[in-house]
């Protein structure tokens, strides 16, 4: 686990691989919407075509909710992306690196230039040019990401492919297997590598997490609200941690950093 990209006012250009945008692809992105709403207090306006529709808090925009086609036989998950500074030759370094890019690269509006690739390990990430809207302040706040995690059976085995593709340096590892990339000169993502313990049917994937005022009280609001608890809340050495998966499965991780005040329980 790393702290999350810190930025002030306007969004300037990110460093390579810093995330600087996270969405959520989701059966009923209605439900998506009135979930994440009750949980992190998230505000909704619908996109050019009404769908995908932007969240945002307190006048920052947060993440985007898209829905899935009825067909697509896919699960609710969400997405990090990390930031480029020219998306056609991250897509060939991807390639060239052994991962896959699915979607891009393509032009997305104010989005920029955006591609969605998986790295050899098959965890499903997106990447994009500077994101033209305000970026949430340093320190990050309650409801707003905190940090993303790839969650992998091999950290090691991904840490060069992450390398060769956003030119990050390696942290020495925290925990076996654990390892922490920077960029830019700090800490932006962080990979954990799993071994057996990988749920088999769910495979590599990249878990955001979003701050919040108290942890226990926000899982026990996922609960009341038709989500599950994957892994209990527990004290690390970045705060207050539980993993979660919304009502339709998508999965995220919750925080409550260290000197965060825990909200009163009603």
């Amino acid at each position: 686990m790393t702290e999350a990209p810190e930025s002030a006012g306007p969004r300037a250009p990110h460093a390579p691989g810093t995330p600087c945008w996270v969405s959520l692809m989701t059966r009923s992105a209605d439900a998506a919407e009135e979930f994440y709403g009750a949980l992190f207090g998230w505000e909704f306006r619908p996109g050019p075509l009404g769908r995908p529709v932007r969240a945002s808090l307190g006048g920052l925009e947060v993440a985007v909710i898209g829905q899935l086609p009825p067909d697509a036989g896919l699960s609710a998950a969400w997405t990090p992306y990390l930031a480029s500074d020219d998306v056609d030759l991250t897509a060939e370094r991807v390639r060239l690196s052994g991962g896959t890019v699915a979607v891009g690269p393509l032009d997305a509006g104010d989005n920029g230039r955006v591609a969605i690739a998986a790295d050899p390990s098959g965890a499903v990430f997106g990447f994009c040019t500077a994101w033209t809207h305000p970026a949430p302040p340093r320190g990050g706040g309650p409801g707003l990401p905190a940090w993303n995690e790839l969650r992998t059976a091999s950290a090691v085995r991904v840490t060069t492919f992450y390398a060769r593709v956003f030119d990050y340096e390696a942290e020495p590892p925290s925990a076996p297997d654990h390892i922490t990339l920077r960029s830019g000169g700090r800490p932006v993502v962080a990979l954990r590598g799993m071994g057996q313990a990988l749920p088999r049917a769910l495979g590599a994937h990249w878990l955001p997490h979003f701050e919040v005022t108290d942890t226990d009280a926000t899982v026990q609001q996922v609960l009341e609200s038709g989500g599950r608890l994957l892994e209990p809340a527990h004290d690390t050495p970045y705060g207050r941690v539980a993993t979660v998966a919304d009502p339709q499965g998508a999965r995220f991780g919750v925080v409550r950093k260290i000197g965060t005040v825990p909200r009163p329980r009603g």
